[in-house]
């Protein structure tokens, strides 16, 4: 799928030239961060995201998933409406009344994080790009599940697997995952779901909980996330950007594929084009609904400009009905 080299430039002069410059150059200083840079974002970012998990996600993230099942913690005095096959009848004949069996949910659980950092991931035109909202909703979650003890781990990919950080607790921990994100290089990297799910079923014995986040222009995953799915929960996260669905109408357009390199010129004045470009990402989107529906797994769809904080709030509120 063909993205936009400097669309604006086009808008603005309205002339049939050759645009030189693409998009990547905007996202050129995220790849030569500081270490201070990075530092100072990841700091913003710990602050945000504590900020929704405990404003907006309390008790939502903790009802939404459950523990693996109960165990026995003690045994109480029997209270009015009390369930009565939690009678423990051995202490009950003991004492001469009855006592109930107390249990408590074995709430541990681990969350996988499969983040896209493909080169389709630089692209953002409006208020920013898939790579930084799939960045700050990927802190939300691991603050989440940090809160409520959970072990959080991570998957960056691209074509191949760019990083594998394994599951642990803590907010260092967090912090590490963010700041793994922040610096990944995704420049002229292509995208391959089916290496990133098949690496993680090979890493991931226990069941876990698993958020995809990409914006899935990919093809031929749906083996892989079947798999997947049979043994793991499964939720994904597609980001897009508006300029993903719809090319402004602005003339001739020089095009370069970020993830191939392939390059063209293309006539946004068509009508003919501008509705094979939609209906190009219709097809991709339909595709990955398809999938994950046949998959027995959830999907969520995010706009890079849309607040994806409500999204995921009444994502969670499904989850608990």
């Amino acid at each position: 799928m063909f993205t936009i080299i400097e669309w604006l430039d086009n808008l603005f002069r309205k002339i049939r030239i050759k645009v030189t410059v693409n998009y990547h150059l905007s996202t050129v200083n995220e790849t030569m961060l500081t270490t201070a840079e990075i530092l100072k974002k990841v700091r913003e970012l710990e602050i945000k995201s504590k900020k929704i998990t405990t404003d907006l996600f309390t008790g939502e993230y903790h009802s939404a998933f459950k523990g693996k099942g109960m165990s026995f913690r003690e045994v109480r005095e029997y209270y009015a409406g009390d369930d009565i096959r939690f009678i423990d009848w051995n202490v009950s004949a003991r004492f001469g009344h009855p006592f109930s069996k107390v249990f408590e949910e074995e709430r541990e659980l681990t969350i996988m994080l499969l983040i896209d950092v493909s080169a389709s991931s630089l692209f953002g035109t409006i208020g920013a790009r898939k790579k930084d909202i799939a960045t700050e909703i990927a802190a939300v979650l691991s603050f989440s599940a940090i809160n409520n003890a959970d072990k959080i781990g991570a998957i960056l990919y691209s074509n191949k697997i760019e990083k594998y950080i394994p599951p642990k607790k803590g907010k260092q921990h967090a912090l590490y995952i963010v700041r793994e994100l922040l610096s990944a290089d995704s420049d002229k990297k292509g995208t391959d779901l089916t290496t990133a799910l098949r690496y993680f079923n090979n890493t991931t014995r226990q069941k876990s909980i698993a958020f995809i986040l990409s914006d899935f222009i990919d093809a031929n995953y749906n083996d892989a996330l079947r798999v997947a799915a049979n043994k793991h929960d499964i939720i994904g996260i597609k980001l897009y950007d508006k300029m993903d669905r719809q090319l402004p109408n602005v003339g001739m357009l020089h095009i370069r594929d970020a993830e191939t390199g392939k390059q063209k010129w293309i006539d946004t004045k068509s009508k003919l084009v501008r509705h094979k470009y939609e209906q190009e990402f219709f097809r991709v989107t339909d595709y990955c609904n398809e999938v994950f529906k046949k998959g027995g797994a959830d999907l969520l769809h995010i706009r890079t400009d849309e607040d994806y904080v409500k999204v995921l709030k009444r994502f969670f509120i499904s989850r608990n009905k």
